[in-house]
């Protein structure tokens, strides 16, 4: 009995810790719009130059948080005329590059503990090196060929007649009131400015996050040698198709990518699952997050004589499926490169922890910046 009442504590409290931490995810996204949103936007409106978008695309999204954020607000002014697809493209490889941010950031919490943050932050930088070997391959191709472009039409015309669609995730219904709670606390009932709000969030969001790690962490290593632990290796990452369909249909629900990677991090860090499991979910989670930008192009889908009309946001939305599509068609098959390259970063990062911080700051912000100041 005591030992049933102590299992359903530990469920209970993964339940919780497991809210706050999503919550505080989130949390830190809405403090980096605070006061990077503006700028991210007046990026994005800057496409003269596919390297341009590309880096913006990095750089908007690193801000943000989000690339459901990025590739919806791109879908929204292509459908309105004022972004070509063409230039939409760059921008939507960019941001696929950006979310990754978020996850890896989470893994920087494991850092006192080394082998745990050896695990995790392998486990995180795969999502990232499956997306920069993506580019690399695909951005040059695109250029040349128009092969992305040319395969989002084809699926837009498949598609003519879908409009006004709409959908409300249920994690969102559930977490969004924590979150606007702690924004109108700060911003309405303290009047505190928006950079000092967006701060204060951010600060409050990484202490939050932290907190929910350390006891996740502890709780599902126990669960290693408890029938749980079983559950999640037998069933929920038996292989690689049940780890991309629960990345999948996670990122669909939730709509964030960032939030189903960041779920899996302290999973790898405790050692329940290996990064080579974790990359299938990576996978699944960059083809779920384009279902956000989908849904938001068939609602700016207008009809006339009982014909779709304007679905050049439609095209931009399957551009951000089809570019996710040959991705994994390349580099599953190949996935040995991202875990490599993953795993020798970890390794580098475990034997000087500077890197870790580093690596995240070069890749997703100075890099970026740089570039984006060079190409203009």
């Amino acid at each position: 009995m005591e030992q049933k009442l102590k299992g359903a504590l530990n469920i209970a409290g993964i339940v919780v810790f497991l809210y706050l931490f999503l919550a505080s995810i989130k949390l830190m996204g809405v403090s980096f719009q605070l006061f990077g949103r503006g700028f991210a936007e007046q990026l994005i409106s800057s496409y003269s130059n596919p390297f341009v978008g590309l880096f913006t695309g990095i750089l908007a999204t690193s801000l943000v948080q989000s690339s459901s954020t990025t590739t919806s607000l791109v879908v929204g002014l292509v459908g309105g005329g004022a972004l070509p697809v063409e230039y939409a493209i760059p921008i939507i490889m960019g941001a696929n590059l950006g979310t990754t941010i978020t996850n890896t950031l989470v893994s920087l919490s494991f850092v006192t503990r080394k082998e745990d943050f050896r695990r995790a932050f392998a486990g995180a930088t795969v999502h990232d090196f499956f997306n920069m070997w993506t580019i690399i391959v695909f951005f040059p191709l695109e250029l040349k060929f128009h092969c992305i472009q040319k395969s989002a039409l084809l699926l837009t015309r498949a598609f003519e007649g879908a409009g006004g669609v709409t959908f409300t995730s249920p994690f969102k219904l559930a977490i969004d009131p924590a979150v606007h709670s702690v924004e109108f606390f700060l911003m309405k009932i303290l009047s505190l400015p928006g950079i000092a709000a967006g701060v204060t969030m951010l600060i409050v969001a990484v202490i939050v996050v932290m907190m929910s790690l350390i006891y996740l962490v502890k709780t599902l290593r126990s669960l290693t040698i408890t029938r749980a632990g079983v559950f999640i290796d037998r069933f929920l990452f038996r292989n690689d198709f049940t780890a991309f369909l629960l990345g999948l249909c996670l990122t669909a629900a939730v709509q964030s990518s960032s939030v189903t990677t960041s779920v899996v991090v302290p999973l790898v860090g405790a050692g329940i699952i290996s990064v080579r499991r974790c990359y299938p979910v990576t996978l699944g989670a960059n083809l779920g997050t384009t279902v956000t930008a989908i849904l938001a192009s068939l609602a700016t889908v207008s009809m006339a004589g009982g014909q779709s009309v304007n679905t050049v946001g439609v095209s931009a939305a399957f551009a951000h499926l089809m570019f996710n599509i040959y991705g994994i068609a390349v580099f599953y098959p190949l996935r040995r490169l991202p875990i490599f390259c993953a795993s020798r970063v970890a390794d580098l990062a475990t034997k000087s922890k500077k890197w870790a911080p580093i690596f995240v700051f070069v890749v997703f912000f100075m890099v970026p910046l740089v570039l984006i100041l060079v190409a203009r």
